[in-house]
């Protein structure tokens, strides 16, 4: 084995689950982000000679687990206007042609909320509660992975926060006037 496919398999042990379940959140589709997993490391394989070390190796990852998932969302939009449209990260919802993974259903009523609110928020929100709050990176990590400031990632964070609770107050209020 050589020393290529030795930090390859070192970075597939380590990260394969943090970036798998990163995957889900966005896509919310199991096999789907099985699928994006895979590209994440062929280009992981593809790319490693050219990674330079000013980041953490996990922050590289994410960073191009964020790009395999941008283009899913890209072809997808592409695909069902039948036209070529910019996809707008920083505007456009993601919004994934399923509906939400099994593992969606486990949780609790909290968390189901949560993420269902989340969906209304702009690709960019998403992007940076998931990275925050679901994977637990840091300020520092998130900014590097979407080559952003940490003070646009804080900015994001506090729009996309006001924004949920926005969205859970309504809805709770919605269900209390259903009762």
């Amino acid at each position: 084995m050589d020393l290529k496919e030795s930090i390859f398999h070192r970075l597939y042990d380590q990260y394969h689950q943090d970036v798998f379940q990163f995957l889900i959140y966005l896509v919310k589709d199991r096999s789907v982000a099985e699928d994006l997993s895979h590209e994440v490391y062929v280009r992981v394989l593809k790319s490693y000679e050219r990674f330079q070390g000013k980041s953490s190796e996990k922050t590289w990852l994410f960073a191009i687990a964020k790009n395999v998932a941008i283009d899913y969302f890209r072809k997808n939009a592409v695909r069902s206007a039948h036209s070529f449209t910019a996809f707008d990260w920083e505007t456009e919802q993601l919004v994934s042609p399923t509906k939400s993974p099994e593992s969606f259903i486990e949780l609790n009523d909290e968390t189901r909320q949560i993420l269902e609110a989340l969906e209304k928020c702009t690709g960019d929100q998403q992007m940076v509660i998931i990275m925050r709050y679901f994977q637990e990176l840091s300020i520092a990590e998130t900014a590097a992975i979407l080559n952003w400031t940490e003070g646009k990632v804080k900015t994001t964070q506090h729009r996309a926060i006001k924004q949920l609770r926005e969205l859970l107050s309504r809805n709770k209020e919605a269900s209390q006037n259903e009762s």
